[in-house]
């Protein structure tokens, strides 16, 4: 697995790349070493070594030195905002006190009927190699991410700007995510609740993830379904949960108006 260091729009691994963002480059954070740390020990894991790349070679040096000291930068805590990515117009960054699954109303059913969420390896019950070869795997990812449930910050968009892409089967354009945005639903978790979970993995790239399954009575916060999917999904919302639930309104201009509404009924609840 490569790593690039740089001043990219934001982080993401994309076909054995890690394209590694720097909230402020090329300065880098104690918790932007610590989540180095935890990519590399996770591709470890899975028998994938990791090599670095980075044009400025100082600062190539620096990260050398703090990564060859682990036990200094692994129990970091976590800020309270994340600038890593600054595309929310809201926050300007991201806000790490909850976590969040997005996911379609078809499959909203399925996990409040069976309350739980599932790993797609566990939800879809297909061979992985059948799981890699879809088109909807256009980042190339490996067998092992099939087995986590994956997890976004709370106040993040792209949740449900993936539940678009593949209702639509290409990637989303700006009509899309404005006057066409219909919102999937939302699992929202406290990051410092969900992060005792035994099956809790962190990879360095997401918040977290989690292998196989959660048991939502256990661990969810707050589900947020929007309004115009009450009559779908409250029938199949069983008793133990009704009361975490929020109906919310779609009266948002915007995927981002609507994330940061979103958010603000977490906050608040």
């Amino acid at each position: 697995m490569l790593i690039k260091i740089d001043d990219f729009e934001f982080t993401e691994v994309w076909d054995s790349v890690l394209y590694k963002k720097l909230s402020g480059y090329p300065q880098i954070t104690d918790w932007e070493i610590r989540t180095l740390l935890e990519f590399i020990a996770y591709e470890k894991m899975y028998g994938r070594e990791c090599s670095i790349e980075c044009e400025d070679k100082e600062l190539l040096g620096r990260l050398t030195e703090k990564l060859a000291e682990p036990e200094k930068y692994l129990q970091v805590p976590r800020p309270a905002l994340l600038t890593e990515c600054t595309a929310c117009p809201y926050r300007k960054g991201c806000v790490t006190e909850y976590v969040c699954h997005t996911t379609s109303v078809e499959n909203a059913i399925s996990i409040l009927e069976s309350g739980r969420l599932l790993s797609a390896l566990k939800a879809r019950k297909l061979p992985v190699e059948q799981l890699m070869a879809e088109k909807r795997n256009a980042a190339n990812d490996p067998a092992d991410y099939f087995e986590y449930i994956m997890f976004g910050w709370g106040n993040c968009q792209a949740g449900d700007r993936l539940v678009m892409e593949r209702k639509l089967g290409r990637f989303p354009d700006e009509e899309d995510l404005s006057v066409h945005f219909r919102p999937g639903v939302r699992f929202f978790f406290r990051y410092d609740e969900l992060a005792k979970h035994p099956g809790r993995v962190f990879d360095g790239v997401l918040p977290m993830k989690v292998k196989d399954e959660v048991i939502l009575k256990d661990w969810v916060h707050r589900i947020i379904i929007p309004e115009e999917l009450r009559d779908r999904l409250e029938p199949h919302v069983p008793e133990d949960l009704r009361s975490r639930v929020v109906y919310v309104e779609q009266d948002c201009k915007d995927i981002w108006d609507w994330s940061e509404k979103v958010y603000r009924i977490v906050e608040g609840a």
